[in-house]
């Protein structure tokens, strides 16, 4: 996949993410994708992915925004810094609005997405919705869980000081 075909996917992908259209959000990813949403978690197969766009999130957000800026591609894997926004449809939070941002992981396959990872500054969501410092600490935690569980994370912290994924292979 060249950086314009890339860019030209993360147009469509965060467009139809905007429109809560879960099937057309879904055909971004290949078949077998996983989906690492940061507040619903691990999504997999196109069938969960449409269902936690359209099911989950347009449930709980109105007026959903997504832009992805600055996007880098090497063909098969793709970076892209980006701003959303969202009105809070959930009771406790109902008409609040927020703006995020983040960095967002793309695995690419076939011209699809076959994994997808984001990095976001989800405590400032929590702030601007006014969700309670214990809550938020919950939360916290169950996101420290999923960063230590990971695969990557244990292989990093399995090396030693200094040493690097990769080497001496």
């Amino acid at each position: 996949m060249t950086g314009d075909e890339f860019a030209a996917l993360l147009d469509d992908f965060t467009r139809s993410a905007e429109s809560g259209d879960g099937a057309r959000f879904a055909r971004h990813f290949t078949e077998d994708a996983i989906y690492h949403d940061y507040i619903y978690g691990a999504h997999r197969g196109r069938a969960e992915i449409a269902h936690m766009m359209a099911d989950l999130f347009h449930r709980d957000a109105a007026d959903y925004r997504w832009e992805m800026f600055d996007p880098v591609c090497d063909g098969e894997q793709g970076y892209a810094w980006s701003l959303s926004s969202f009105t809070s449809k959930i009771p406790q939070f109902e008409g609040r609005r927020v703006v995020i941002d983040g960095i967002s992981r793309f695995v690419l396959r076939d011209g699809l997405i076959a994994e997808y990872r984001e990095s976001v500054h989800g405590g400032v969501a929590m702030v601007q919705l006014g969700v309670e410092p214990d809550r938020m600490a919950k939360v916290f935690r169950r996101w420290s869980g999923w960063l230590n569980e990971r695969p990557e994370t244990q292989d990093y912290l399995a090396r030693a000081r200094g040493s690097r994924a990769g080497e001496g292979k």
